[in-house]
């Protein structure tokens, strides 16, 4: 019976020790999203995100934020007491229609463009 106590005492040690440490990543998360000037819009923990292996000290979270030109992204978050934010597999999810209809480029610009830019370098290839 004394095992057992044992057992569950150090179990609800590990789920308030994690508990705290989610809090704390929740802000510093907030705070870099922050200051980057994006939104964040969704978080949530994922232990075996990219980079997972081998990590002793870090917890990785995937999040979805909006950026400063109203693009959406998704990412995951490497974070740790000791060694700050760190985003990794950061990719554009949904592009801002506003700044579509106003004259950014499209995929089909971006297309035209790579054919173009093909057609200089063969042309200089051949001297």
């Amino acid at each position: 019976m004394n095992f057992f106590f044992i057992f569950i005492v150090f179990i609800g040690i590990a789920i308030v020790i994690r508990l705290v440490a989610g809090s704390i990543d929740t802000g510093r998360i907030e705070s870099y999203v922050s200051q980057q000037g994006w939104t964040l819009l969704d978080k949530s923990w994922d232990p075996f995100g990219p980079g997972w292996f081998g990590e002793k000290d870090s917890r990785i979270y995937q999040i979805v934020y909006r950026d400063s030109e109203g693009d959406i992204h998704k990412a995951h978050v490497k974070t740790s007491l000791l060694s700050g934010v760190y985003l990794t597999n950061d990719h554009v999810v949904e592009r801002d229609k506003k700044a579509t209809a106003e004259g950014s480029e499209t995929d089909e610009d971006l297309q035209q463009e790579n054919e173009r830019l093909r057609r200089k370098i063969q042309e200089l290839e051949k001297g």
